[in-house]
């Protein structure tokens, strides 16, 4: 709801500050006074072009400020300025500021945050709604129809777009199912020779680094097998070293008596002995160990080569081959087993198909009954609003299966036909500037509180009529009003402005080469007066006044 505006330097305005309340607020003066100016500036705060020409003479810039009612948290209005990082302090209004400098360029402002004018245009429709001569939004943009019907109905659309996403995901699934063994089946063959080959080499994990360290140790063993052998026959015979010194040990036995020095000589043999007989273990040891077989090293480097090999066919390392080989077995398994998992697949699409569409026929069937509601209330507005001869119609038709969506498989519009016997069209093609104000006030009566901004302005709805449709309007006005919406009605009609809660004079003044708009709201004399100068003209009479009374008195 707009709670105030401040504008300074727009066209003859200097400077005007003007505080709103719910309810019904009239706006009325003299023709020519600068009514549109002020729809102009609250124009600019919704996201309008930012016209040089807006800027008073003289003035460098102007500027513009809207306060608005917070939003509830639980609106798409929230959501939006969440979305956008605007910044909301609990209970604190929504402030909207722009400025226009005279040598061109604007400048946005949410709540002090800088911000585009496609932002502004963005949040506008969830701030006001003006409906005028030549107005092209609002009721009268088919895109919004279907929702103002669903809330219009209490539908909760929340099963169908719930249903409708099922069955998209599930056909996505299916999609990607069939995309994936079709491109399988292209590789049936090759994976078929690859698990054949990987299954006859059957590769174990760290295979390769085995075989490695085997090969190295059986080459290590055929390259010191000759010294070995040479180095074996040392100690071998009844010549060899080892059986010399035994030999020599035994002599020396008798002798070592003899002498010390020869006794000690006799432990030195002795320990070359001991020492010999070590080193002869440790030769066997190692040449057993070292004994390789030259059929086994043979077999040893093939298993290896074909390891390698493979692994390059494959680009991995050899220690990937099987996990490579169990990998390639499964995707062939699922060639062989993919039918069943389509079929599956195929299985969950038709059932999620079934459920969105048994979700949007009762949508639609909530729809179609709802539509007949409507178009009943707003049949019932259109007489008292001297458009008796008008019908009106909800129209709510099936879509093409390919266009069916989470809204469900509607296409929902509002028509009219303007006279007997005439077609059905769209209201913004059938009705003329003052009949399609009335529609507007009609369907927005009918609709009460579904849906919409919280603040209405309604631009001269009461053009080209007067009396008794004049007072039908500003009874409609009021009856919109007090189902919880502000509106400002910008009007002509004395039994229109009658009916306001709160009344505001729009007055053009002139000293010497300079005009000025001034805006000030009435209290209940000035009202009084102003009724009665609307009633009367250009001199206001006691019969004008006595009139007005009477206009006031019936509200």
């Amino acid at each position: 709801m707009l709670t105030a505006l401040s504008i300074a330097n727009i066209v003859l305005i200097e400077r005007l500050d003007l505080d709103f309340e719910a309810g019904l607020g009239v706006l009325t003066g003299e023709t020519g006074a600068g009514k549109s100016i002020l729809l102009d500036a609250l124009g600019l705060v919704l996201g309008a072009r930012a016209d040089t020409g807006l800027v008073r003479q003289g003035a460098d810039r102007a500027q513009v400020v809207a306060s608005f009612a917070p939003p509830a948290a639980d609106t798409p209005l929230a959501a939006l300025l969440a979305d956008n990082d605007i910044a909301m302090e609990a209970g604190e209004p929504l402030l909207i500021r722009r400025t226009v400098k005279a040598d061109g360029g604007s400048r946005a402002f949410l709540n002090d945050q800088p911000c585009s004018a496609a932002l502004l245009r963005e949040i506008g429709p969830h701030l006001v709604e003006i409906h005028g001569q030549h107005d092209d939004r609002g009721l009268l943009a088919p895109a919004g129809h279907r929702a103002l019907l669903d809330a219009y109905a209490r539908a909760d659309t929340r099963a169908v777009a719930e249903a409708h996403a099922a069955w998209r995901a599930a056909e996505e699934q299916l999609a990607a199912a069939r995309a994936a063994l079709d491109a399988a089946e292209r590789d049936r063959e090759w994976l078929e020779h690859c698990v054949a080959e990987l299954q006859a080499l059957n590769p174990q994990p760290d295979e390769e680094a085995e075989l490695a360290e085997a090969r190295a140790a059986m080459q290590k063993g055929e390259r010191i097998a000759g010294d070995l052998a040479a180095i074996m026959t040392a100690f071998e015979g009844s010549d060899s070293g080892p059986a010399l010194l035994r030999g020599a040990a035994r002599r020396l036995d008798r002798l070592a008596g003899d002498h010390p020095l020869l006794a000690e000589a006799l432990a030195s043999l002795d320990r070359a002995i001991i020492d010999a007989d070590d080193a002869e273990t440790k030769l066997v040891e190692a040449a057993r160990a070292m004994e390789y077989d030259p059929e086994r090293l043979e077999a040893t480097e093939a298993r290896l080569f074909e390891l390698r090999a493979l692994a390059r066919k494959h680009g991995c390392q050899p220690d990937e081959l099987p996990a490579l080989a169990d990998n390639l077995a499964q995707r062939l398994d699922s060639i062989m087993g993919g039918g069943a998992g389509i079929a599956r697949l195929e299985s969950a699409v038709r059932d999620t198909a079934a459920a969105y569409t048994h979700a949007a026929i009762a949508l639609s069937d909530q729809r179609k009954k709802a539509a007949a509601r409507l178009d009943a209330a707003v049949a019932g507005e259109l007489a008292p609003l001297k458009l008796d001869a008008a019908r009106f119609q909800t129209l709510v038709e099936p879509l093409p299966a390919e266009r069916w969506g989470a809204e469900g498989m509607d296409r929902v519009e509002f028509l009219i036909a303007t006279n007997p016997g005439a077609p059905f069209a769209p209201l913004a093609k059938i009705a003329s500037g003052g009949e399609l104000s009335r529609f507007i006030l009609a369907l927005k009566v009918a609709l009460a509180e579904e849906g919409g901004a919280d603040t209405i302005i309604f631009d001269e709805i009461d053009r080209g009529v007067g009396g008794a449709v004049a007072s039908a309007i500003g009874e409609r006005l009021a009856r919109l009003a007090s189902a919880g919406k502000q509106l400002l009605a910008v009007t002509h009609s004395p039994q229109v402005a009658a009916k306001g809660g709160a009344h505001f004079l729009i007055a053009k003044s002139s000293e010497g080469v300079v005009t000025r708009t001034s805006v000030r709201a009435l209290d209940a004399a000035a009202r009084r007066e102003e009724i009665a100068r609307m009633l009367s003209g250009a001199e206001v009479t006691a019969e004008a006044r006595a009139q007005a009374d009477r206009l006031m008195e019936a509200v």
